[in-house]
């Protein structure tokens, strides 16, 4: 994973590389937690006696928590550096878990999974910038594309193997054995994670209270990019993750009428294309970086676009052929939302970018959470007709496509300023 570095570029290596795991496979295993409840959601409505709409809430509220908790995460990560922030984050989305598979009502259901929530929000951010503080920025939409495919592998681990461990051992036992591996990953972070390489420490931030948080929230909200980055994250993620999450298995198998383990296929081969196409962004962006836009827009229409057929489709079912598709296009979801990052970092110096990272990530998961909500209504609302409650897709693709095409520019406008600067300012260091 070496490359040729800028001035001041951590250098990369192997090094670099295995410190990163260690921070990645704590993402793997929040992702896992995250998406239990995907493969779940019918057994958590027998188990709680629940309609649609309150089973909604276990995903909205969890998302909710999570994207609450992006700005504040984004500052504890610039304050306290990455191993601290993880190390609680396991802690919490442990325990989350770990309440979920005792849990004897709806009511200590829905606080596990508010814990859970919290927990995983310390995670992805973190991670995002233990990989800018250990290699180099070239490198930066390749590792982030890498983080997001080992978020999905944990996505697929949940699918294939949380689903069968739930149907073979029970529900206390899946999800309170799924819980050791948060021990795991806990042990690993505190014994060998690192926050940067030697040499390479971040400037000291002196503690200045809600002052300093205003000002990097502010500072970082100014930059055209990170609003840019925050759409971009709004726009992409959301279809594929309201589908993983939560309403794929009953879409699939009450309004597509197909059996669990089909359906459970499908969901995998989401997961499967999301990872194929995360290696192909990364590398694609890494190169050309002005195809950052065009790769979000193409997949947000593509995506509008097999939506519409499958719900307009003349017959009662669509045909297997469109449903493979369907997932295939989905998968590529995850990826673009990746590219967001890819505009607020470069808008915004090293000292913030655990807070414009957390500004971005929240993009996607309040229109998860939006989408989320209304389907679980609209369902309840229209007697179960998916076609009404999906449609809600499109309202929030619309807004996102209109906030996009309106901060493109200034966006652009913004970043060749900065990479001038920048270009200037090496000039004229000294040697």
């Amino acid at each position: 994973m070496r490359s040729a570095a800028l001035p001041g570029d951590p250098p990369g290596g192997r090094r670099a590389v295995a410190v990163w795991g260690i921070g990645v496979s704590v993402y793997f295993v929040a992702v896992i937690f995250r998406t239990s409840l995907g493969v779940a959601g019918l057994d958590a409505a027998d188990r709680f006696d629940v309609n649609a709409s309150a089973l909604s809430t276990f995903s909205i509220l969890q998302l909710l928590v999570y994207a609450g908790m992006q700005i504040p995460v984004g500052l504890l990560v610039d304050r306290l550096g990455t191993k601290k922030v993880l190390a609680i984050g396991t802690v919490l989305f442990t325990l989350g878990q770990l309440g979920f598979a005792f849990s004897p009502s709806y009511g200590t259901a829905l606080a596990s999974r508010a814990l859970l929530g919290c927990g995983d929000a310390m995670t992805f951010i973190s991670v995002l910038r233990l990989g800018t503080r250990w290699f180099p920025a070239r490198r930066g939409p390749l590792i982030a594309q890498l983080a997001g495919l080992v978020g999905m592998a944990g996505n697929l681990v949940s699918t294939l193997v949380l689903a069968r461990l739930l149907h073979g051992v029970g529900w206390t036992a899946a999800f309170a054995g799924s819980a050791g591996a948060g021990a795991v990953v806990l042990v690993l972070a505190l014994l060998f994670l690192k926050d940067h390489p030697e040499g390479h420490e971040p400037e000291p931030l002196p503690h200045q209270g809600a002052a300093y948080v205003r000002r990097q929230v502010a500072a970082s909200w100014r930059e055209p990019g990170t609003r840019l980055g925050l759409w971009v994250h709004f726009t992409t993620q959301f279809p594929a993750m309201v589908f993983l999450l939560l309403w794929g298995m009953p879409f699939l198998v009450e309004a597509q009428g197909l059996s669990r383990a089909t359906a459970g296929e499908l969901l995998t081969l989401v997961v499967l294309s999301n990872m194929v196409v995360g290696l192909v962004y990364g590398q694609v962006v890494a190169r050309h970086h002005e195809a950052r836009l065009p790769l979000a827009l193409g997949t947000v229409a593509a995506t509008a676009a097999l939506w519409a057929t499958t719900l307009l489709w003349p017959t009662e079912t669509a045909p297997m052929w469109l449903l493979i598709v369907l997932c295939a296009v989905l998968g590529a979801c995850g990826p673009a939302s990746m590219l967001g990052f890819d505009f607020a970092r470069p808008a915004n110096p090293p000292e913030r970018q655990g807070t414009a990272s957390g500004i971005t990530n929240m993009g996607g998961f309040v229109a998860s959470m939006t989408t989320l909500l209304a389907i679980g209504v609209l369902l309840d609302a229209t007697g179960d007709d998916y076609t009404v409650a999906f449609s809600v897709v499109f309202v929030l693709q619309a807004l996102g496509v209109s906030q996009i095409l309106r901060l493109r520019k200034r966006a652009a406008r913004r970043e060749r300023e900065r990479l001038v600067a920048s270009r200037v300012e090496t000039v004229h260091v000294p040697a």
